[in-house]
């Protein structure tokens, strides 16, 4: 950059040079005047400590699993509410004019005179610094113990309820799965009592019995087939010989018939028609048969016979017949019995697997919600133990581990800080203006601005001349208009603050509004 070019530079400045005193003279002016009559502010600050359980996680532990951050930071959200905040601004008269203060305000101002800051990392214990700022030093240290009253209330309030609401949950919850458990025993029972002849656990004394029962049936059938042949027998030999066969008139023949067709019988309960024995015996019996059928006819060809012994054989065959029937009615009637009594075993034998499906699946539901019940048991007992430690203040706590003090002296405003900042915040608004000015003007003012714009060169530039008349005029006027903005501007701006509104209050709320202190 050349000489020319600061000369330029510093013409477009003096050029401007009003605008920028007008920035630069009403900013810093009313930084002055406000770091001036700012009243003075008090601090007081005190320090909470989130102290883990005090009995060891592995003897008993609570039901309150919340992080010391997340606790902290639910604890600092309650504290900031806009019924908690106004509650305790009204209680301490925090502001002066309280009573002309709409709530936003209030809280707005609440809100921007505490500050919060939470501490402490993954190896280190959880910390809380609150700080309250007010005119008044009483005030400081009244607010921050209403705080500290409010977050030991919500500590405790919030631990004990969330501990509370475990217990009453599983209390519910117990009271319900137990309500299950009897319903289910009740359906088990009700099915077991609908299939008590079917049920799989008596499956294989019913398949014993009906295996037994089977038995009987083949053992009445073996004695009835025992008695048909001895009637049929004891016709056969009261027909061939006209006796009944168990005297002692039996001829030779007729006794060994009779001990044959005896073993024919034990045999054929034994084996089959085709089986050889009884083939053997079978044709024995013929033989012998017909041997005894041919003595009969020889003697009743014989003359001086009684007619009154085959009477009287006849009648006791009668007898014999009719007692023999009576028996195979009753066996009959014993083997229907017993045969009905296997079809309903076998009929409960048939629906025992089904019945052992449902039964399964009874049992099975029966099972899960008994464990469901018992998990809900040990989880009650659990949840007891956390209410009683939560309820004795047992677990983690807030303790205070700095109270509040009421402070000797101010620590607010910093005069010399807002007052510098203020002036250097007017003389940097002022050149940011003066910049933006000559940025939004495109005028040509010089022979590069020309030859940037048309690309030309000129051969000379003429300037303009003012008269002496003009020249003095123009510093006339500049003189009156930094005389203006150098000594009338900080006059209004004072004449505001003293006999409209002054200027500490306006930049209370302004603070308030934009929640920063200086």
């Amino acid at each position: 950059m050349t000489m020319n070019d600061l000369k330029y530079y510093l013409s477009l400045f003096l050029r401007r040079l009003h605008y920028f005193l007008l920035v630069s003279v009403v900013v810093s002016a009313v930084a002055v005047i406000v770091a001036i009559s700012l009243p003075p502010a008090y601090e007081a600050q005190t320090r909470l400590l989130m102290e883990g359980p005090q009995i060891p996680q592995e003897l008993a532990s609570s039901t309150v699993n919340v992080s010391t951050s997340e606790q902290l930071e639910i604890i600092q959200q309650r504290l900031m509410t806009r019924a908690n905040l106004l509650d305790v601004a009204r209680s301490q008269r925090v502001f002066e004019d309280i009573g002309q203060m709409s709530a936003d305000e209030i809280v707005d101002g609440m809100r921007a005179r505490t500050n919060i800051r939470t501490g402490g990392g993954r190896n280190s214990p959880a910390t809380m610094t609150l700080s309250f700022e007010a005119r008044r030093a009483a005030v400081t240290s009244g607010v921050l113990n209403e705080y500290l009253t409010m977050i030991q209330q919500e500590s405790a309030a919030f631990r004990s309820n969330r501990a509370g609401t475990t217990l009453s949950y599983f209390q519910d919850e117990v009271t319900r799965l137990g309500e299950d458990l009897d319903a289910q025993s009740a359906r088990i029972l009700e099915f077991k009592t609908e299939n008590s002849g079917a049920l799989p656990e008596d499956a294989d004394f019913r398949r014993n019995r009906m295996t037994s029962l089977q038995e009987e049936v083949n053992r009445i059938d073996r004695e009835i087939t025992s008695l048909r042949n001895q009637s049929d027998r004891l016709k056969q030999i009261f027909e061939a010989t006209g006796q009944l066969g168990d005297g002692e008139n039996l001829t030779e023949d007729q006794k060994r018939l009779r001990d044959l067709r005896r073993e024919l019988d034990e045999a054929l309960s034994l084996y089959s028609e085709s089986n050889p024995r009884v083939t053997m015996l079978q044709a024995r019996i013929d033989r012998l048969e017909e041997r005894v059928e041919t003595r009969a006819a020889q003697a009743q060809d014989a003359p001086g016979e009684e007619t009154a012994a085959p009477t009287r054989e006849s009648a006791t065959l009668d007898l014999q017949l009719d007692e023999i029937e009576t028996r195979i009615a009753a066996l009959e009637q014993q083997r229907d019995q017993t045969q009905a009594r296997v079809e309903e075993l076998r009929a409960a034998l048939e629906k025992t697997p089904a019945n052992s499906i449902a039964l399964d699946e009874l049992q099975r539901s029966y099972r899960n919600i008994e464990q469901q019940y018992n998990n809900a048991v040990d989880r009650l007992a659990r949840a007891s133990t956390g209410e009683r430690i939560e309820s004795g203040s047992r677990g983690a706590r807030i303790s205070v581990i700095e109270p509040p003090s009421t402070p000797n002296r101010p620590t607010k405003p910093n005069r010399m800080k807002i007052a510098g900042g203020g002036t250097m915040l007017g003389i940097a608004g002022g050149l940011g203006l003066v910049v933006l000015l000559e940025m939004l003007n495109r005028t040509a003012r010089r022979p590069e601005d020309i030859i940037n714009r048309i690309g030309v060169r000129p051969l000379a530039t003429i300037p303009y001349v003012y008269s002496r008349g003009e020249v003095a005029g123009r510093r006339l006027i500049k003189g009156v208009v930094y005389m203006t903005i150098l000594v009338g501007v900080p006059v209004a701006i004072y004449a505001v603050h003293m006999y409209y509104l002054p200027l500490d209050l306006l930049a209370d709320k302004v603070m308030d509004r934009m929640g920063v202190r200086l």
